[in-house]
């Protein structure tokens, strides 16, 4: 692995833990770091009776975060494996396994870093 890849792949991983770590702990400014603006976020859920999506965009989830919805989460349940799926040129793909959790997260090269641009997300099956 190039020391380019390897600065990338670690970054990429800082954003991800950003987003989440500013999720459990209501941090708003930290998670609008960590996301493109034009994020779309995709919960494929169990609706009582069928599967359907919810979706949610940047500004909902600085909002959410910054109401705290995350932090009900408690801390033994807010670890969380970063796996790097792939770095290629301007774009990443990486998955997060977390006891809460399954999400697939897709990220682009920005002038301001790596940022969060698309993910799809189901909760952990228990």
């Amino acid at each position: 692995m190039s020391e380019g890849e390897a600065g990338d792949r670690a970054a990429i991983e800082r954003c991800v833990r950003d987003y989440f770590e500013a999720w459990y702990a209501g941090d708003a400014t930290r998670m609008r770091g960590a996301l493109h603006p034009e994020l779309a976020k995709r919960g494929y859920l169990d609706a009582g009776g069928g599967l359907s999506l919810a979706r949610e965009t940047s500004d909902a989830m600085v909002d959410f975060t910054q109401l705290g919805v995350g932090t009900r989460t408690p801390a033994e349940r807010q670890g969380l494996e970063v796996r790097i799926d792939d770095v290629h040129g301007n774009i990443a793909a990486a998955t997060v396994i977390s006891p809460v959790y399954r999400e697939y997260v897709h990220l682009v090269r920005t002038d301001g870093g790596w940022r969060i641009l698309n993910t799809l997300w189901q909760p952990t099956m228990a």
